[in-house]
């Protein structure tokens, strides 16, 4: 059986992975401005064998608007500019037969209204997530009472428990509301 610093030290590399994982959600996030992290989702088929764009191109960012895809392998150039136009992202690749170039094209009023509404989707289920993680360690804490931690022992990891959730859930929200506002820009 575990220490409740334990469960605590648990609960806390459990909440930074959430935060984490709200990060590459985010990146995911088509803003106005151009970004490599768009294209993490996209899978290319590459020889009969689905394979993320990072395995098999450059991804440049050489201005704001702009993303430039290199391929390792010139022969994957229109595998990957298909998979591209089939991710669902909205976005034209245009090649010269080396680079597929891609213009970020700007979001109107109402597409950056459904993107801040997925931004607090991601955000909300973050939410969810640290508090479902306290309540799971709550309850370990709960089954140590009497057996090896004093009741006033358990009380403070508790009240740590708490201020580690709490502090946690800030951050979410900050990260949210930074993307959001990266978002709503024009």
């Amino acid at each position: 059986m575990s220490t409740s610093t334990e469960v605590i030290s648990s609960a806390e590399d459990r909440m930074k992975k959430a935060v984490e994982t709200l990060k590459k959600e985010f990146q995911t996030v088509r803003t106005g401005r151009a970004n490599p992290g768009l294209l993490d989702r996209v899978e290319v088929d590459y020889y009969g064998t689905p394979q993320g764009m990072k395995n098999l191109a450059n991804i440049t960012v050489p201005d704001a608007r702009t993303l430039v895809i290199t391929p390792y392998d010139k022969s994957s150039l229109k595998d990957i500019e298909k998979a591209i136009v089939n991710s669902g992202l909205g976005l034209t690749p245009n090649t010269d037969g080396h680079i597929i170039r891609i213009i970020i094209p700007t979001l109107t009023e109402e597409r950056r209204k459904d993107l801040s509404k997925l931004v607090r989707k991601y955000a909300e289920e973050a939410r969810v997530s640290i508090r479902n993680i306290r309540g799971d360690a709550r309850d370990d804490l709960k089954k140590m009472k009497g057996k090896e931690t004093s009741e006033d022992e358990l009380k403070r990891q508790e009240d740590n428990l708490q201020k580690l959730t709490d502090k946690f859930v800030k951050e979410v929200d900050k990260l949210s509301e930074q993307k959001e506002a990266e978002v709503m820009e024009v």
